[in-house]
């Protein structure tokens, strides 16, 4: 068994998704986009969803958009998660890539939890002994405190 299968992340058997993985690994964020009629998309498909290509191509975006919508889990459906209860995922519209929508935690949402429509920013998480890094979520306004607090 490798590493891959052990985590409840990591690419499908079938393969179709293991652009995005790599992009994560790169420190990328890479969605699907058709080169015929150029829509975004996400999931991972064989075929355009709109102008039915068999012409898609992968391309890096910028992880940043707004929150559509959120969730705060009191259980751990991942062990991985345990010391981070509560947690919250957000399916955040990514406006560079055609409002594709995604998945995510959120870091750093002890105090207030999220509004629809905050900004947030992507980083890649790496775990420490896994080959998959996570893509996760951080508002905007957070990040800039961040970095205002170490300039």
């Amino acid at each position: 068994m490798t590493a891959a299968t052990e985590v409840p992340w990591g690419p499908a058997a079938d393969g179709l998704d293991q652009p995005y993985w790599d992009g994560l690994v790169a420190g990328e964020l890479r969605l699907q986009r058709c080169s015929e009629c150029q829509t975004w998309i996400w999931g991972p498909q064989s075929i355009c969803p709109e102008c039915y290509s068999l012409d898609l191509a992968w391309e890096s975006t910028e992880p940043v958009g707004t929150v559509y919508t959120w969730n705060r889990s009191f259980y751990p459906f991942v062990a991985e998660l345990t010391d981070r209860l509560p947690y919250t995922t957000v399916l955040v519209e990514l406006p560079n890539a055609g409002n594709r929508r995604v998945y995510g935690i959120l870091i750093d949402d002890d105090e207030n939890p999220p509004r629809i429509g905050d900004e947030v920013a992507g980083f890649f998480e790496h775990v420490e002994g896994e080959p998959w890094p996570l893509l996760r979520w951080r508002r905007v306004e957070a990040v800039n405190d961040t970095e205002g607090a170490t300039a």
